[in-house]
């Protein structure tokens, strides 16, 4: 990109908010990954219509990818009333529903996703559905990032 002086001037990067309804698997997952696939091109958050806390599963099988998401914290929404973003997406039905007016120009788009959060089993049977979801977010992203302006 260049200005009227043919100066070469860097691109904005593109602001993000991933909404879920606790913000403790789906929404931590995309954010980890579009903040690591995307290359800088992405600022990205996400929050909750109803928060909680990050799962431990969500944190481990973005672990296994190399993804460290442990630092991250569950967020309400209302921490970003008000903030200009150039995508909503929403990762479930819920959120979807209940998601707040975000400012004109705003992009919103939905993706629903199995909740991870809600199965049962031990461990390993846990962990496998969160993978399964982390991979089905990350295709999901690779797509929208490709198609992104």
């Amino acid at each position: 990109m260049t200005n009227g002086k043919g100066m070469r001037v860097a691109k904005e990067r593109t602001r993000v908010l991933i909404l879920c309804t606790g913000n403790s698997a789906r929404s931590q997952m995309a954010e980890g990954l579009l903040r690591h696939d995307g290359g800088g091109r992405f600022e990205v958050e996400s929050a909750g219509v109803s928060p909680s806390r990050v799962r431990a599963e969500a944190v481990e099988a973005m672990r296994e990818v190399g993804i460290d998401i442990s630092g991250q914290r569950s967020k309400s929404v209302e921490e970003f009333a008000g903030q200009a973003f150039d995508y909503v997406i929403t990762v479930c039905d819920n959120a979807r529903e209940q998601c707040p007016f975000f400012p004109a120009g705003t992009r919103r788009i939905h993706w629903s996703f199995d909740d991870p959060a809600s199965a049962e089993g031990d461990l390993e049977a846990r962990l496998a559905v969160f993978r399964r979801v982390r991979d089905e977010i990350r295709a999901r992203l690779a797509g929208f990032a490709l198609t992104c302006d």
